[in-house]
């Protein structure tokens, strides 16, 4: 669930009355730009597919446990449910399309959090040891040997096996006087999805406190949740989700399996380029998209094709082949082949 006005304030407009959770801004099928105007969407007008959608994200209650597919699992997942007369829009289907979803998350807000991908063992192993006595928690222990492949052990947790009801209660009990930012979180998750095993599950995962101006980058297989916050999340055009947890809708664990990067790592974020004063570019390993911040200054984002553009803040002036933005953070997303700006 969204805001009320946390959208409609950032781009300076009346709010609705209503809970408004994400501005779609692309050519996705699902649900593409309106024009203004004119009759149609973006779809219309796009030459080909653009490649990247981009959203205002307004996150009010945490939404759920995720990961996207690589482009190989993508392509061979959307052909097997094809041919298996699995139609699009049934809750069991998990490609909609043959494409990847990596994204990444620009934080508006102060804070903008997020579960982020698989953290150390041992760190998850330090955060229950003040705990380990008791009973409940024992099984979760158990399984997480300094060594630990985290694979059975997510499995375990997401297929609500033996000992995990009784887990998950015993960290929400924990969690009420427990002071830390993954506490938080099962605090926060207990809240929203009480007895739900992606309480348990966040503790293997990293929690991330995004301050205005960071950036995560989510690739294939970072399994992931927007907590709370505003910010502009930016992906590649795809509908493609493997849910796991944290939500009413269809959860396929052998397939999230298949997908997910048990690998841990560190938190995914996303260290800029500077070109020059007042312009940050946020560059992710993938053509789909770019990300351009120019906060403050007045300057030129060349682009090489189609764009997306958003002032929230100033003025934004544009020309053939480029976009000009002056005021306060100004961001642009774009790619190799298309480009878009917003700005702030």
């Amino acid at each position: 669930m969204g805001f009320p006005s946390a959208i409609a304030e950032l781009l300076g407009r009346r709010p609705s009355g209503r809970p408004e959770a994400e501005l779609w801004l692309g050519a996705h099928p699902g649900s593409p730009a309106r024009l203004v105007g004119r009759d149609g969407t973006l779809l219309d007008v796009v030459h080909g597919r653009l490649p990247f959608l981009l959203k205002v994200l307004a996150a009010e209650r945490p939404l759920s446990l995720q990961a996207h597919p690589t482009p190989e699992l993508a392509a061979a997942g959307f052909a097997r449910e094809e041919a298996a007369g699995i139609p699009i829009d049934a809750p069991e289907r998990n490609y909609k399309d043959p494409f990847h979803k990596p994204e990444l998350i620009y934080a508006l807000s102060d804070p903008f959090r997020a579960l982020c991908g698989f953290r150390p063992v041992a760190q998850t192993r330090t955060l229950l040891e003040p705990v380990a006595g008791d009973e409940r928690i024992a099984p979760l222990l158990d399984r997480l040997r300094t060594d630990a492949d985290l694979r059975p052990v997510f499995e375990w947790l997401v297929s609500r096996g033996d000992d995990v009801d009784d887990l998950v209660v015993a960290l929400v009990e924990t969690s009420s006087v427990a002071d830390d930012v993954s506490w938080d979180a099962v605090r926060r998750l207990s809240e929203t999805n009480p007895g739900d095993p992606g309480i348990a599950i966040s503790l293997l995962l990293h929690t991330a406190v995004l301050r205005p101006g960071e950036a995560l980058y989510l690739p294939a297989g970072n399994i992931h949740a927007y907590l709370d916050g505003l910010g502009i999340e930016l992906m590649a055009a795809s509908d493609n989700v493997l849910r796991g947890g944290l939500t009413s809708k269809h959860v396929d664990v052998a397939e999230l399996v298949s997908v997910l990067d048990f690998t841990p790592r560190r938190v995914p974020l996303l260290r800029p380029e500077e070109p020059r004063p007042g312009v940050r570019v946020f560059r992710p390993d993938v053509p789909d998209f770019v990300l351009t911040v120019v906060d403050g200054v007045a300057a030129e984002v060349p682009l090489g094709g189609a764009a997306i553009a958003l002032c929230v803040r100033g003025r934004r002036g544009s020309t053939a082949g480029r976009r000009s933005a002056a005021g306060r953070r100004p961001i642009s997303t774009g790619s190799r082949r298309c480009g878009s700006t917003v700005t702030r």
